[in-house]
């Protein structure tokens, strides 16, 4: 053996002990919970290393390396889904870190992507071996089963979704091998990666369970016989109950954790165990999640939430429970409830934002709504200095439903319109309109009735509403407006408004950093309580709902192209001009910005970050990722 041949195999044995291996034992080997390892040892189960796919996510835990085992504890408030959503029912093609700022995603289901010059088409490449929860492959087919037989059925969806379309033209899906999937638009859509890491941005639905509910696939007098043994009239109606993955244990989903039991009983707790199939690891190989199961307590009252989260019986709370009211309870009871607060950041740019329906049903109502005058009077009738020192703990800042100071979409006018607390002025304005005040002080309407508003709101969602109503009530009746506060549940709430039953609502400012993703407040859309019908159209294309008058057309068209373009100084033009007619025309009012908030977490609970947003497109918590925290008792 000559002495070059041995000084050339010293240096590569020199190189290969200077190797991390516990980067490639991440690659190669891996571990997994003890109680997945039971199901292995027992046959019925694949062993780990079959049920991951090739490239498995990695993740980074943010404190350490977590261990297996225990439960995670939530609560839910009635009816209340988002709450499924927010803690393990978020995975989509790309995602928010837990600290993003809104312009850049990370790889999740999508290792990598390709965006071309033009900005109109999309190259996915997914995760090669990715299994559903029972085992069955994820492929391209699952995406093009959602396009081709979910999103193209009439039957299924009868309006193509808005934000999947360009120049009014629904998006293209191929696919180019199993793994690979080409998403084509008729015009540019610089912003669609974005949208891709937002809430309910999951295109994929698992084909081999839903076909057996789908008339293509399945023959339809069998398809009818089941149907009929549902409880269903309509196929449609079947299968959307079988897809629904938080009411359907029988579903496959990609979550880190799969419901296994549901109840509506209050009282008992809806059970969710971990995914064997689940497709990330930590950096040392241990299969995700960390924790065996999360429950959720069934409650029908928030004050319960309170006093059970005071006493330490949920693990992760940043919901319902928690306003400036009752900051002093939750500070005070750290100790005695064995937790620790972090600090969430609100992206919302109003504490609340009045909505007066626009499209009213009431035409006379409708008339007074739709005119500029009014909206500025209401304005201008609110104390919102008053509001902060009794509400909100001198926390907030009077403010209009614009953009956040942090948003490149910032717009400092519309920000502080109208903001002036000015009794005369409001009064003068409502006499302007022919608002004329009856014998007991308040206005009547043309037709000669009282001028009486309902307003509609959801305590269970923001118990301090309750609270605010009765203030801005006494303002109102100062000048000469008369309120009612319709209390009701937020699946009722949400009911009524999508319906165009109400007159009036109230809910929190969405959409102060999340500008293009969030626009319910600056331009009609599903979520507008202001303009529900002229949003029907939008989404439409004019086929439904009711054409708006011509200045809503132009800002609509503003936001389109907007959310299409992929230069941020476009954008902020487009939507400067938008905020330009807010401006003129105060189409919804705002109250205060919203003072940081606190969230909860037991002690036992580790890797969570010292803050997170707030945010339901972000959708907290979910980005910080329950699947890399851990119990430490």
């Amino acid at each position: 053996m000559s002495r070059r041949f041995l000084s050339i195999l010293l240096l590569a044995l020199l190189i290969l002990s200077s190797i991390d291996y516990g980067f490639l034992y991440a690659q190669k080997r891996y571990n997994e919970a003890p109680m997945l390892a039971e199901l292995v040892r027992q046959g019925k189960l694949p062993s780990v290393d079959k049920r991951l796919p090739e490239n498995p996510l990695i993740v980074e835990p943010i404190e350490k390396v977590g261990s297996y085992g225990g439960t995670l504890r939530f609560f839910i408030v009635g009816a209340d889904w988002p709450t499924f959503t927010r803690t393990i029912g978020y995975e989509p093609l790309v995602r928010w870190s837990w600290n993003t700022d809104f312009t850049k995603v990370l790889p999740n289901i999508a290792e990598s992507w390709r965006i071309s010059k033009d900005n109109r088409e999309f190259i996915f490449h997914i995760r090669k071996g990715i299994k559903w929860s029972d085992g069955y492959p994820f492929t391209v087919d699952d995406i093009l089963f959602w396009y081709k037989d979910v999103l193209l059925n009439k039957e299924l969806t009868p309006v193509f979704p808005e934000y999947l379309t360009a120049n009014d033209r629904p998006m293209v899906v191929e696919k180019i091998d199993d793994y690979t999937v080409r998403f084509k638009f008729a015009s540019a859509y610089g912003t669609f990666l974005l949208q891709s890491a937002c809430v309910g941005a999951e295109y994929w639905l698992p084909k081999h369970y839903l076909k057996q509910f789908h008339p293509k696939y399945t023959d339809l007098n069998k398809l009818k016989e089941l149907v009929k043994k549902e409880g269903f009239d309509v196929w449609y109606k079947l299968f959307q109950k079988k897809n629904s993955w938080y009411e359907n244990p029988e579903r496959p989903t990609l979550y880190a954790w799969k419901f296994t039991s549901l109840t509506t009983s209050a009282g008992k707790k809806i059970v969710a165990e971990r995914n064997p199939y689940y497709w990330k690891v930590d950096i040392k190989g241990n299969q995700l999640p960390y924790v065996d199961r999360v429950t959720y307590e069934i409650l029908t009252d928030v004050q319960v939430a309170i006093m059970k989260t005071l006493a330490g019986e949920y693990d992760l709370v940043d919901r319902m429970v928690i306003t400036p009211e009752t900051y002093p309870l939750f500070l005070e009871g750290q100790e005695k409830g064995n937790y620790k607060v972090r600090v969430l950041k609100p992206a919302d740019m109003n504490i609340a934002v009045i909505q007066f329906n626009l499209n009213c049903k009431d035409p006379i109502l409708r008339k007074i709504f739709n005119d500029t005058r009014f909206r500025i009077a209401i304005s201008h009738a609110i104390n919102r200095e008053e509001i902060v020192n009794l509400l909100y703990y001198g926390l907030s800042k009077p403010r209009q439903p614009a953009p956040l100071e942090q948003s490149p979409f910032y717009h400092s006018r519309y920000a502080n319109a109208y903001l002036e607390y000015n009794p005369q002025k409001a009064n003068k304005l409502l006499d302007e309109m022919g608002l004329k005040k009856g014998p007991d002080g308040f206005r009547l309407r043309p037709d000669g009735k009282s001028l009486e508003i309902t307003i509609e709101i959801a305590p269970d969602y923001r118990p301090d509403f309750i609270d605010l109503c009765e203030v801005l009530k006494k303002y109102l009746t100062e000048v000469g407006i008369k309120i009612e506060v319709k209390v009701e549940s937020a699946p009722l709430r949400w009911q009524r408004v999508s319906a165009n039953e109400h007159e009036a609502t109230l809910w929190g400012g969405d959409g102060g950093m999340e500008v293009l993703f969030e626009g319910r407040y600056y331009v009609p859309t599903e979520s507008s309580g202001w303009a529900i019908e002229w949003a029907r159209w939008r989404k439409s294309g004019g086929k439904s709902g009711e054409e708006p008058p011509r200045e809503i057309k132009q800002m609509i068209s503003w936001y389109n192209e907007a959310i299409r373009a992929s230069d941020l100084e476009r954008q902020k033009s487009l939507m400067n001009k938008i905020f330009d007619m807010h401006y003129r025309n105060l189409y919804v009012i705002g109250i205060c910005s919203v003072p940081d908030i606190i969230s909860i977490v037991h002690n036992r609970i580790k890797n969570t970050p010292e803050w997170w947003w707030d945010s339901w497109n972000y959708p907290n918590p979910a980005p910080i990722g329950l699947y890399q925290l851990f119990i430490e008792e």
